[in-house]
């Protein structure tokens, strides 16, 4: 039987077997309390530029996390069997994703966000099948891209962001795309986990830009800057 999973997963696979909330966020989950929700970091691989993630970019229109992109994903429905099922039904609803299509890996750590008090659970998954994708709501959903490996690793594209809370985290700037906060740290923490990161220039730190200033992210957290605070 063909092995479904390329075997460039594999060193991924393997460190997520001993992965913890701190590999991913200094903020700890509460035990109790919090919506329920997942998000879908699906991989999959182009014959042309080898593996990506697929991310989507939240509309402009929006009066929360206005224009970010992000892993596809939302609160858990009652009739949710699992974090998984949450996370394929979300991106079926948000960028038409067949969840047939799609190879269900691993579930990683619970990770809580404070400000909106969610615990979501990042779903990894394998795109086996990889087909069209687009925004089902563009009020909701202006753009749906898959962001090669390659280029999130490249130390040209990769910087840090400084919140006006004086938090820091990773960022990258990818396709006109700058992915920040929950979504990056998780994108950096992977990265790692994986073996593919490469090393780059992390004193390089932009402002984030006015249109992106939503209230600051717990995954990703890498520091604060205690000057922004005072």
């Amino acid at each position: 039987m063909r092995r479904l999973v390329p075997d460039w997963l594999d060193p991924l696979l393997v460190r997520l077997g001993t992965a913890r909330i701190e590999d991913f966020t200094q903020v700890r989950t509460p035990e109790q309390g919090g919506r329920e929700s997942a998000v879908l970091v699906l991989l999959g691989e182009d014959t042309e530029t080898g593996p990506d993630v697929l991310v989507l970019q939240r509309a402009a229109t929006l009066r929360n996390h206005a224009g970010q992109p992000a892993f596809p994903g939302g609160a858990a429905d009652p009739g949710d069997a699992d974090a998984a099922a949450t996370a394929l039904r979300e991106a079926n609803e948000e960028v038409g994703l067949d969840p047939t299509s799609v190879t269900v890996l691993a579930q990683l750590p619970r990770l809580w966000i404070p400000v909106s008090e969610f615990v979501v659970t990042p779903v990894l998954a394998w795109w086996h099948a990889p087909h069209r994708v687009h925004p089902r709501e563009p009020a909701e959903v202006a753009h749906v891209a898959r962001l090669p490996v390659t280029e999130l690793v490249d130390p040209d594209n990769r910087v840090r962001v400084r919140h006006s809370s004086g938090w820091i985290g990773p960022a990258f700037s990818v396709r006109g795309m700058l992915v920040w906060g929950f979504t990056a740290g998780v994108l950096a923490a992977l990265l790692d986990m994986g073996g593919w990161s490469r090393p780059w220039p992390n004193g390089r730190v932009i402002e984030l830009p006015p249109s992106g200033a939503s209230p600051a992210p717990s995954a990703g957290t890498d520091e604060v800057d205690e000057s922004a605070i005072r």
